[in-house]
């Protein structure tokens, strides 16, 4: 037999606990009272950004090298997942910059992590991702991009698609063909553009059904000449990091969807106690708690898997592939299921806009579809299983 120390294994630490209970407390007063707001309106909110720099949530993975606090993979997930209790839109922000310069911190020179990670961190940028295009979504392999090298310089065209928060961020990592005759996938490269680049673009703000207040825009190159030096990574090595980054960031949209899925179950949890038919609270009546029962059940079990694939993404494990796809998929799955049965549980009320959680559903579909849609994430599972 064993001590109980050992028990600790499966309990989160007082650190993370004091983290949640100070960002659930910032995202109660400043964040929650403007979600429905910024989803009316589809306006991106900024006071929500504010909120998180003033407590330092809004990039919180960076490096205290690099003038960030140093959080590991699951503080983060914590600080994404309380956000997104209050505003999965607003919860973009800290998830957002961790996917735009996540491949910097795993692939770029120490003189592109100098120059792009400490305006981030300081809460000064904001960092974007540009992989996807319109006829390369889940086939990130057949992208359109180029970048033709010009002397020290690369000339960037193309177009990307569905970019989180463009045009309101302020760097861009960015995946072009370098060499068209190259093997396909091994011929990508990746870049950080900036903003005001003369040739670069961005397209009409998409109109979404959910996440409204985080802008979705295309980008457009238009021969954008990059410095070689904000080449991230060696050429050739581009969709290699993209990948790998996706194997660190599906769990943050693990992340997300069990918050959006918190904060449809606390609000029905509320509404039922409170609602009254055939003279008691609905809440008594055992049809009810047994969704009830349902809802907190698999809410929690995506809970456990995505902290599971945040400790494996901390230490970088051989097996953080299928995790994170698991962790995502699944998340994902009962974020949808949790919101769509929140509704339910108010009824007619739940279908409109006087109660959040109508919104909540909305948010809710996104994480099943963006960061690999759950059809890829079941590829990427069986496939890290077929190849043991």
């Amino acid at each position: 037999m064993t001590g109980n120390t050992d028990f600790d294994l499966f309990k989160i630490s007082e650190d993370h606990e004091a983290l949640r209970e100070a960002v659930r407390a910032v995202a109660d007063d400043k964040i929650a009272p403007h979600a429905a707001e910024v989803d009316d309106k589809s306006e991106f909110p900024q006071a929500a950004l504010d909120a998180l720099v003033a407590a330092d949530f809004h990039a919180p993975h960076i490096a205290e090298q690099y003038d960030g606090v140093g959080a590991d993979a699951l503080a983060t997930c914590i600080v994404i997942e309380e956000v997104a209790r209050a505003c999965a839109s607003s919860s973009l922000i800290p998830a957002v910059n961790k996917l735009g310069s996540m491949p910097v911190i795993l692939g770029a020179s120490e003189e592109v992590k100098a120059k792009y990670l400490p305006p981030v961190a300081r809460g000064e940028a904001m960092f974007s991702y540009g992989l996807s295009e319109r006829e390369a979504g889940s086939d990130t392999a057949s992208m359109k991009t180029r970048a033709k090298k010009d002397g020290d310089d690369f000339i960037l065209n193309g177009q990307k698609s569905w970019i989180t928060n463009a045009g309101v961020s302020q760097f861009y990592t960015v995946l072009a063909v370098t060499d068209p005759d190259g093997e396909r996938g091994r011929n990508i490269t990746a870049f950080v553009v900036e903003k005001d680049d003369e040739g670069f673009a961005f397209g009409e703000p998409e109109r979404k059904l959910g996440i409204k207040g985080s802008p979705t825009r295309e980008l457009h190159f238009d021969n954008v000449r990059i410095p070689a030096d904000r080449m991230i990574g060696a050429e050739g090595e581009g969709l290699k990091i993209a990948l790998r980054t996706l194997d660190h960031t599906r769990v943050t949209i693990g992340a997300q969807a069990v918050g959006i899925a918190q904060g449809a179950l606390d609000y029905a949890l509320g509404y039922v106690k409170e609602r009254k038919q055939f003279g008691k609270a609905i809440a008594e009546f055992q049809g009810l708690q047994f969704m009830i029962g349902d809802m907190a059940m698999k809410l929690e079990a995506a809970r456990q898997m995505v902290y599971v694939a945040a400790a494996k993404s901390e230490r970088d494990d051989a097996d953080l592939g299928f995790f994170g796809a698991a962790a995502k998929c699944f998340a994902a799955d009962v974020a949808m299921e949790v919101t769509t049965d929140a509704v339910q549980l108010l009824g007619g009320a739940g279908y409109v806009k006087d109660h959040p959680v109508e919104r909540m559903m909305r948010d809710a579909k996104i994480t099943q579809i963006y960061e690999g849609t759950n059809q890829i994430q079941r590829m990427v599972m069986a496939r890290s299983l077929l190849k043991k």
